[in-house]
């Protein structure tokens, strides 16, 4: 248990469970099932958040090591324990989920009129899987969260998508779950080796330098198709097409963090020197995949699939930074990350109100909407502004230190990943001004509401978190500064430690 004995990592993750059993009970006809199923997942995931919020504010930040810490014997004869904890890097991630998951409640509130109480719970279902991974300090209990996420998400875009809703389904389920399998070999091996899957132990136990190889590509696998990278990225833009709004906010929010975070918490402190010898591959992947998908997205005509391929776009900014190995471009691949968490999901929720109200996302068909939206306009444009990386805003912060990180690697890496900038401004601002701006012609867009005190309440936190972060991205980034340091450190002595280690030879 953690020094007050209280396990607030335990009540998170599994709280959202208990809401499920509540709304299980619920009987009555389906109005009222589904309403109460509603406020049920709201109140649960708002009381979640509000621990959350506990928990970043008794978080020690000057700490690099592991915080909260929970641990239970389940088999000890393997090594194997329930164990939980968060670090500076592991607590936002938390955080991020939490905060999602009310949002994602609010936005369907309307929107989903089918099988209501299913999809509360399987919304509360996902949130106690995402919190579960990003606070497991258990190899084997990670990658039960890590899979287990698979199955709420497939059953949301399955049950509750578009017309290809199944096809998608399938290909989200398949391309994650076959990299996956390659990761339980990874930590199987580790196992062997180690004698535990205990996450603190792995981490200060050198695995041998001609195993790193394997296990990192074993690895790569299955972060590469999370994050996702590019060429294993196609899988993404047909899932957010297909899923409902508030899938596609936390696959695009929470679910692509968990390729990052894969290669921030195993692949670079526990694979030092293979790390560092896959890192020029990494930096091609990525920057092949900035300057190719930020120009496919300028092609889209629909927006949400214009939206999707900005993500692999901008998650490729993040693995850039996570592989140089240094303070500024590892600060900044978290920044991007928690930015890109909250801005691509407003974004996702900006096409879904146009959505519910003309039920298509084809940009051709909308324009002129600041006449009759203002307010929709405004909300629009922040997002799109912070997604373009405009100082002042999120958006700015990460890829600014991420160019800088990059820089002290190579100038041609720096500038090549700074294209995503200049071609993100090219499409965003073409997607806004197509639907925004412009004469309102279509016959239809006339009667057309603005926000909703609902929807504005949707946005409203996200517009101050995004201008927050953007205005005072310290008070964020002090949360993993020391954990940052001590990675970047420690990775830097192993890597200097090998090669002294083979001249010797």
């Amino acid at each position: 248990m953690n020094a007050a004995g209280f396990p607030i990592l335990s009540l998170i993750t599994w709280l959202p469970l208990v809401g499920c059993l509540i709304i299980m009970s619920v009987r009555g006809d389906e109005a009222t099932v589904a309403s109460n199923a509603r406020w049920t997942a709201l109140w649960t995931s708002l009381i979640v958040l509000v621990l959350s919020f506990v928990l970043w504010v008794k978080f020690d930040p000057g700490e690099p090591g592991f915080q909260f810490i929970e641990e239970i014997p389940w088999l000890p004869e393997y090594g194997v324990g329930y164990k939980m904890g968060v670090d500076g890097i592991s607590v936002m991630f938390v955080l991020l989920s939490t905060l999602l998951t009310p949002i994602c409640v609010l936005a369907s509130w309307d929107s989903i009129t089918r099988f209501v109480r299913e999809y509360m719970m399987t919304f509360l279902l996902l949130e106690t899987m995402m919190v579960g991974m990003f606070s497991a300090l258990d190899f084997v209990v990670f990658y039960v969260f890590f899979e287990g996420v698979l199955i709420p998400m497939f059953v949301i875009i399955g049950v509750w998508g578009g017309p290809r809703r199944v096809y998608s389904a399938f290909k989200f389920f398949l391309y994650t779950f076959t990299g996956s399998v390659l990761m339980l070999l990874a930590l199987l091996a580790m196992w062997f080796q180690a004698g535990t899957t205990d996450i603190p132990t792995l981490l200060r136990t050198p695995m041998p330098v001609g195993m790193q190889n394997w296990l990192f590509l074993a690895f790569f696998a299955s972060f590469a198709v999370k994050v996702p990278m590019w060429p294993v990225h196609t899988w993404l833009p047909d899932a957010h097409v297909e899923a409902p709004t508030a899938g596609s906010v936390i696959l695009a929010g929470v679910l692509l963090k968990m390729g990052g975070y894969g290669f921030l918490r195993f692949s670079v402190p526990m694979l030092p020197q293979a790390s560092a010898h896959f890192a020029p591959l990494i930096y091609t992947l990525s920057v092949v995949a900035v300057i190719y998908t930020s120009l496919v997205a300028l092609a889209q005509e629909d927006m949400k699939k214009l939206i999707a391929y900005s993500s692999v776009a901008h998650m490729g900014v993040v693995t850039i930074g996570i592989f140089t190995f240094n303070v500024q471009g590892i600060q900044g691949a978290m920044f991007q990350m928690l930015s890109h968490g909250i801005v691509s999901a407003a974004l996702f929720l900006v096409v879904g109100v146009v959505y519910d109200r003309m039920h298509t996302r084809e940009i051709a068909r909308y324009g002129g909407l600041a006449d009759r939206m203002p307010l929709y306009a405004l909300t629009f444009m922040i997002f799109t502004l912070a997604s373009c990386g405009l100082p002042g805003t999120s958006g700015f912060v990460g890829e600014f230190l991420v160019i800088v990180g990059a820089l002290q690697v190579n100038f041609w890496l720096a500038l090549l990943g700074a294209m995503g900038m200049i071609l993100g401004v090219a499409y965003m601002l073409y997607l806004y001004r197509r639907v925004i701006f412009g004469r309102l012609t279509k016959p239809d867009l006339l009667s057309i509401l603005d926000l909703s005190p609902r929807e504005i309440a949707v946005f409203v936190p996200l517009i101050l978190i995004t201008l927050w972060m953007g205005i005072a991205p310290t008070s964020f980034s002090s949360f993993w500064d020391a954990s940052v340091a001590s990675m970047v450190q420690q990775h830097a002595a192993a890597v200097t430690s090998a090669a002294k280690l083979a001249e010797a030879r």
